[in-house]
């Protein structure tokens, strides 16, 4: 795969990660029922962002693997974080939201340090002719 398509797969990555954080935060700041339905899509937000990351896991160096790897890590738990809120009310909803978001935030700096890590790599590799 050229250095742009890796470049442009990571950034799509982080772009997903970042819209899922978004989506959360928009949700928690709503009340009751409008909460819980925002809430109620990001678990299908949070698989499609850990498949956009899947999909440009394998094109990238060992440290972005690292953190794209650990990413998904998050993702996964802002997902069952959120299942768990939508099932929830009153103090166990807002403690749900507030981990969603902290997961979400977490994964977001993750596939960002992959970004940063790519980047770098790329910056110190010998101009080609």
């Amino acid at each position: 795969m050229p250095d742009t398509q890796v470049k442009d797969a990571v950034d799509k990555a982080r772009a997903a990660a970042q819209e899922l954080h978004r989506a959360i935060s928009d949700a928690a700041a709503k009340r009751g029922g409008a909460a819980k339905a925002d809430l109620a899509a990001v678990p299908q937000m949070a698989k499609a962002a850990i498949e956009s990351i899947k999909g440009s896991v394998g094109v990238q160096n060992e440290a972005a693997k690292t953190h794209l790897a650990d990413a998904v890590k998050y993702l996964e738990a802002t997902g069952n974080d959120a299942a768990q809120g939508v099932k929830s009310s009153g103090k166990e909803f807002q403690t749900a939201v507030r981990q969603t978001i902290a997961d979400a935030r977490a994964a977001v700096q993750k596939v960002s340090e992959a970004v940063a890590t790519t980047r770098t790599a790329e910056s110190t590799q010998p101009a080609r002719k």
